[in-house]
């Protein structure tokens, strides 16, 4: 009697990226109440700098209050509010979203369509930009939500393009054209490629080169970029974060037809650290893309009370860059901390320069190079050292033996137990790989002095 999107299990829920969280809910860490439970380090959630914003709440009651110059102002933020926004809040975030990108870009409010979260965003861009059936292109590894809010409503197909440690993932010309062969093969056809940048899960922001191959590759192919710019306030070190707009700007290409083609995601969930807000936009050259979106926006609106605080916020240009300069050095420092109790585990990351996570490198902790040996790991971390760190085959990684490690959630000490286990797990697994060396190397001597000792008889 129900619906096949409602009887079918195809949200993507049981990927090892939700069944970490699942098992999180279920005993989750706590230094006094559940000093044993599990530690969460698979959620991307910036928790270090609400200190600044609760300080700016309690300077502004009057925008907390709903008041403008000390009068009410509830009566008209309760009353019908059409899927257009707020002005003074759209006119608030695109000059937020200049200063992020250092004032190099400039972004026009009527070109902007606001949507619950970054989630909304991307599906509402899939639902404009493709059919059912039709294919986006998306460098590996990836956020493993993706297969969910790129997928599952809107029918369109997700084809890879394969990124190496060899390179520290970064996309090449050659790669994005062996993922549209494929996309051919599995006749598919192809509408763009979609990028998040800074990357989730590596913590990277793209290097110009990638960024004018990707330009290149989709004039070339007549095709979409959706560049997923919900990290960009979160760079915190060399080299510094480059826009898709900025990259098209670089090489005059405004008036040319790829300027309709690029779609920005952006959101306030990571760099403010609202995820609870629901605060996500489009913004697009594509005046048609704008339209729809608009209209579709009706399906997830973002509060009018939500607009107005925010829009008070993000137009005190001395709060912001307050913000924005003292977050990045918290993030740094946190990352370093993680960085540096991995390191003295034996356990390296990709270097990094943004986000909320470090993409870690524990191949060497496999008993073999394989995704089997992989989830094995996986398992042994989540119920055994009771860490939710998600597996890299999660982000549809194509080596094995990489994990997401998130810093951003955590309080120090909590980091420091996670760090003690992690430390404590593999000075283990070391000594258990020891002595089944060891077992092995005296199973194979006894077998040559075995064979030593029967030449002797004859």
């Amino acid at each position: 009697m129900l619906s096949t999107k409602a009887s079918r299990d195809s949200h993507g829920q049981d990927s090892s990226y939700f069944i970490g969280w699942q098992e999180y809910e279920k005993n989750p860490y706590h230094d006094v109440r559940n000093p044993t439970g599990i530690i969460q380090m698979g959620l991307a959630e910036n928790q270090l700098s609400f200190d600044l914003i609760e300080s700016w709440i309690a300077r502004n009651p009057d925008a907390v209050g709903l008041k403008k110059n000390g009068a009410s102002m509830f009566k008209e933020l309760a009353l019908f509010q059409d899927y257009h926004g707020l002005p003074a809040f759209k006119n608030a975030l695109v000059k937020f979203m200049a200063e992020i990108r250092g004032n190099k870009v400039k972004f026009d409010p009527n070109k902007l369509v606001l949507t619950a979260g970054s989630t909304s965003a991307n599906e509402t861009l899939m639902f404009c930009l493709a059919e059912r059936g039709d294919a986006f292109l998306l460098p590996t590894p990836y956020y493993p939500g993706f297969d969910r809010d790129l997928k599952w409503r809107t029918g369109v197909e997700i084809v890879p393009i394969h990124c190496s440690s060899s390179n520290d993932f970064q996309i090449t010309m050659p790669e994005l054209e062996k993922s549209y062969q494929e996309a051919q093969r599995l006749d598919l056809k192809v509408k763009g490629v979609f990028i998040t940048n800074p990357s989730n899960p590596l913590g990277t922001t793209m290097t110009r080169d990638e960024l004018n191959h990707l330009i290149s590759f989709s004039m070339a192919k007549n095709i979409h970029i959706v560049s997923d710019e919900i990290y960009s306030g979160t760079a915190f070190d060399c080299p510094k974060f480059i826009s898709i707009i900025e990259a098209l700007m670089d090489r005059h290409l405004e008036n040319t037809d790829i300027w309709s083609r690029i779609h920005i995601v952006y959101s306030l969930s990571k760099d403010l650290g609202l995820p609870g807000f629901r605060v996500g936009m489009i913004y697009s050259n594509n005046e048609t893309v704008v339209s729809a979106a608009t209209k579709m926006s009706s399906f997830g609106l973002i509060s009018s009370q939500t607009q107005y605080l925010l829009s008070r916020m993000l137009s005190q240009s001395k709060f912001t860059s307050n913000y924005m300069e003292k977050n990045r050095k918290r993030l740094r420092k946190r990352k370093e901390m993680l960085v540096s109790g991995l390191q003295s585990a034996g356990i390296k990351c990709l270097k990094s320069n943004a986000g909320l996570f470090c993409w870690v490198d524990m191949r060497h902790l496999l008993s073999s190079q394989t995704f089997e040996a992989e989830e094995e790991l996986w398992k042994n971390i989540l119920y055994g050292v009771r860490l939710n760190i998600p597996p890299g085959s999660s982000c549809h990684c194509s080596e094995p033996g990489w994990f997401r490690i998130c810093f951003a959630n955590l309080s120090e000490g909590t980091l420091k137990a996670a760090m003690k286990r992690i430390k404590n797990f593999v000075g283990h697994n070391y000594q258990e790989m020891a002595c089944d060396q060891r077992s092995t190397f005296y199973k194979w001597l006894s077998k040559i002095l075995s064979n030593n000792h029967e030449s002797d008889r004859y």
